[in-house]
């Protein structure tokens, strides 16, 4: 078999129907990513490989770091080229690593190379991507990629001006929507927060002094996103609280950090327990989906996070979540029914097993697949992280309603990880036709593929497409 050939990790002939005859040509709805609306209002373009695929790509850098490479070569001065060359000797050893096959299919689905990037080829490809780059642009490799809906991750606080000026425009059909990312409400922890509670503020028209204040602030804010036609929250988190407390004690230490005095621990998870909770019950009240990312222990070199910051490779899967307290923080909105629908994405995989449990705990006729177990996510979105989920759902609930992958990635190529969490799909359905596990009815089966590819997401989230 040829690498990366047209059956890549499709290895019976029903895997291969699965995918050909139904998945490949399905659309892409990417409701949870990085990448910058501003980018896409100015269509942005490129001069060169690096910029599109190495800005910004954390994942690359800490492989990069993994090979001996230089900081200078990742995100020092050195130049573009140089950066390339590195990248290329770095994936040389990253048999294995999904990076290894990512690079190569967006090499072969953007620019047309079917050989292997290493040292040796490195200015041949440098040569043959940039000169394609000439004559593409962001808006194009989007357009290129079948993608059909982008929701990108937005700030309550933000004027969302770009996503302004893209709906205005109508050179350009694909829907991209803001998500609303109220991290920096919720962290009351970090020293920012006295200073991003002025900002927020200022754009909510509401002088901040308690809780309820902030509760007010966001809520207008959320009527601002939504008309803007956002419909989704996402929520990055360490872990999910569950530490009741009532709104006198949260006042309380609400006026407590107002005063700059620091809070303990239990004060920290009081505070973002009912803000939490607050703001799910806004997301259930509008009919909004609410995502909680969870189990990532970040920035864990503290030099480096010193001298580049977040997001830059230093984080790592965390063991601190509570699955129990998950369960708890869920249940305290279904007894007054206000659960939104819910996405959980755990970076443990450990946490998968729990939480197809809970997940059947907190269903009802809301929706189908109300409570959904999030794809395999960040450390866990390989071949082996993204068939463990499937297996995991497959074996606890329902696999068929399952809204699929998403890109969660700062990159305008990386639509390709659709198409690699395509084909693990069709392999493993496949593979179960193949031993009798399942019934060889390609109309019923190939129509759960294209469910989960892409029909399931419309109609959860509810896009007008």
């Amino acid at each position: 078999m040829k690498f990366l050939d047209k059956d890549f990790l499709l290895t019976t002939d029903a895997a291969k129907t699965l995918y050909h005859n139904y998945a490949e040509n399905m659309p892409i709805l990417d409701y949870h990513c990085h990448i910058s609306p501003m980018e896409i209002a100015t269509n942005k373009k490129f001069d060169n490989i690096t910029q599109l695929w190495l800005g910004g790509d954390h994942y690359k850098w800490r492989q990069m770091r993994s090979n001996g490479v230089s900081e200078k070569y990742i995100t020092g001065d050195a130049s573009d080229y140089e950066k390339f060359e590195m990248w290329a000797k770095t994936l040389e050893k990253a048999i294995g690593n999904p990076l290894y096959h990512w690079s190569h299919l967006e090499l072969q689905r953007y620019f047309g190379y079917e050989g292997v990037l290493n040292s040796k080829t490195c200015k041949e490809v440098w040569d043959l991507c940039n000169e394609k780059l000439k004559n593409t642009s962001c808006r194009q490799l989007i357009k290129d990629s079948n993608v059909t809906l982008i929701c990108t991750t937005d700030d309550p606080a933000d004027s969302l001006e770009w996503h302004e000026k893209i709906a205005a425009d109508d050179s350009f059909d694909v829907q991209v929507l803001p998500a609303w990312r109220p991290d920096k409400a919720t962290n009351i922890e970090k020293v920012d927060f006295i200073e991003y509670l002025d900002k927020l503020g200022k754009v909510s028209g509401v002088d901040i002094r308690s809780f309820a204040d902030i509760v007010k602030a966001l809520s207008i804010r959320l009527d601002f996103f939504e008309k803007h036609g956002a419909n989704v929250s996402d929520h990055g988190l360490d872990y999910v609280p569950y530490a009741p407390v009532n709104i006198e004690e949260t006042e309380k230490i609400f006026a407590k950090r107002l005063a700059g005095e620091k809070l303990t621990q239990a004060e920290i998870d009081g505070y973002k327990y009912m803000l939490l909770k607050e703001l799910a019950k806004e997301y259930h009240k509008r009919n909004w989906v609410m995502q909680l990312h969870f189990g990532c222990k970040r920035d864990n070199n503290t030099s480096m996070f010193a001298k580049i910051g977040p997001d830059t490779g230093f984080d790592c899967i965390g063991d601190q979540c509570s699955t129990a307290a998950i369960s708890n923080f869920l249940n305290s909105l279904a007894e007054t029914d206000e659960l939104p629908k819910t996405i959980l994405y755990s970076l443990n995989p450990n946490d998968n097993s729990a939480l197809g449990t809970i997940i059947g705990c907190f269903q009802n006729d809301e929706a189908r697949g109300k409570i959904q177990l999030g794809s395999a996510w960040w450390f866990n979105d390989h071949k082996t992280g993204i068939t463990n989920q499937l297996t995991d759902l497959a074996n606890l609930g329902l696999l068929g309603n399952f809204i699929g992958m998403l890109t969660d990635s700062r990159s305008f190529i990386s639509y390709a990880r659709h198409e690699y969490f395509r084909r693990i799909l069709c392999g493993l359905l496949g593979q179960w036709i193949e031993n009798g596990e399942l019934p060889e009815d390609y109309d019923y089966i190939g129509g759960i593929v294209e469910d989960i590819s892409y029909n399931n997401a419309v109609r959860y989230f509810g896009f007008n497409l």
